[in-house]
């Protein structure tokens, strides 16, 4: 798993640089919602598949629904803390102010997403019907964003930044390391061409760090014998969520403070419903539907639940006064502690973790009663 988050952080640089320049014309917010999003989410897109492919079972969907529930959380709590910590500790008296617009939209929009989800998977058969809805929730989330963009003015690219591609380190250094832009680009200027290059050969090395992740989640869970569902949803989640990280960090610092909550946020989006939807849809397909153990129901359920209304806090303490604090970060991370607290809690069956999980499944019941 070690190895795994090395080869998915290297990776996801070179992916990053490519979708980068590739989606350089669409303006700030709609960027970092779509094309930063997805190409920092392709390891959870990755891990579903290869979860629901290598296990063939319940226990396979359950993986995958773990690393998209863990990685959402942590998106949602953990980004933000991060951005404001390297912002703050490089400048104490800059701002880190939001536009309201951006928070509504995709914070509504997740809300959604993760309502239809714990609708989705609150039942014992899991169908095509279920990924294809998931996979048209985010096909209608992209058109809308695409549709109601406003370019930007200037569509020219940015200069590539010196950094990525040293010239003065061996080849052999290069390959070591995995710094895939450095052998593909090299000193040369960002281009069509060699961007969907480094994309395909970044996603490629991508899966194989995803497969790692996957397999050693596997032997994790067997080696101690807990359910896989607690193994992905914290250990899987935070490796496959460094993309996420590293490209909301860099983005914040270029003062692009929308594209760097929105990507948390857009990645949220495609996590749930494409990342998810996708495998499912295709998974059902070829197999047949999947047939979901009570148990498996129930701590999925709670788990969304828990990332509800982590949301609907998280985009209420984001529209307070549109600015990132120390205060909010500091919330923020005692939540997360409190979510993994609740995970451990639950593998090693704790009595407290049995008083949270009646509480959400309370709120899940209202939900239930209020849309059927």
């Amino acid at each position: 798993m070690i190895v795994s988050c090395f080869i998915i952080w290297r990776s996801a640089t070179g992916f990053e640089i490519a979708s980068d320049y590739l989606g350089r014309k669409l303006s700030h917010g709609v960027k970092g919602a779509t094309i930063n999003a997805i190409a920092s989410s392709m390891p959870e897109f990755l891990s579903s598949f290869f979860f629901l492919f290598y296990l063939k079972d319940v226990n396979g969907f359950s993986g995958g629904l773990g690393i998209t529930a863990g990685s959402s959380i942590f998106n949602l709590l953990v980004i933000p803390v991060a951005v404001t910590l390297i912002i703050l500790i490089r400048d104490p008296s800059k701002t880190i102010e939001l536009t309201r617009k951006v928070l509504r939209r995709d914070g509504i929009v997740l809300i959604i997403t993760i309502l239809i989800l714990i609708l989705i998977i609150d039942r014992q058969s899991l169908k095509p019907i279920h990924g294809l809805i998931l996979v048209m929730a985010y096909i209608v989330y992209l058109a809308y964003m695409f549709f109601s963009m406003k370019r930007m003015k200037n569509g020219n690219q940015e200069k590539p930044v010196p950094e990525y591609y040293p010239s003065q380190q061996p080849v052999s250094v290069k390959i070591l390391t995995l710094k895939l832009e450095c052998l593909i680009i090299g000193k040369k200027e960002l281009n069509p061409r060699n961007s969907w290059i480094l994309l395909v050969i970044t996603t490629l090395v991508m899966s194989l760090g995803t497969w790692l992740l996957v397999l050693g989640t596997k032997w994790l869970s067997d080696g101690l014998h807990i359910p896989i569902l607690f193994i992905a949803v914290v250990l899987s989640a935070a490796a496959s969520s460094v993309p996420d990280t590293v490209i909301s960090v860099r983005d914040a610092k270029k003062g692009n403070y929308d594209d760097a909550i929105s990507n948390a946020l857009g990645s949220n989006i495609f996590d749930i419903s494409f990342a998810l939807g996708l495998p499912l849809l295709v998974y059902t397909l070829m197999y047949g539907p999947i047939e979901m153990e009570p148990v498996v129901v129930e701590i999925s359920t709670e788990l969304w639940m828990f990332l509800l209304i982590t949301t609907i806090l998280g985009a209420i303490l984001f529209n307070i006064g549109r600015k990132l604090t120390l205060w909010k970060a500091c919330l923020f991370i005692l939540i997360y502690l409190l979510f993994v607290l609740y995970v451990v809690g639950h593998a090693f069956q704790m009595p407290l973790a049995e008083v949270v999980s009646d509480a959400l499944m309370g709120f899940v019941d209202w939900l239930k009663n209020l849309f059927y």
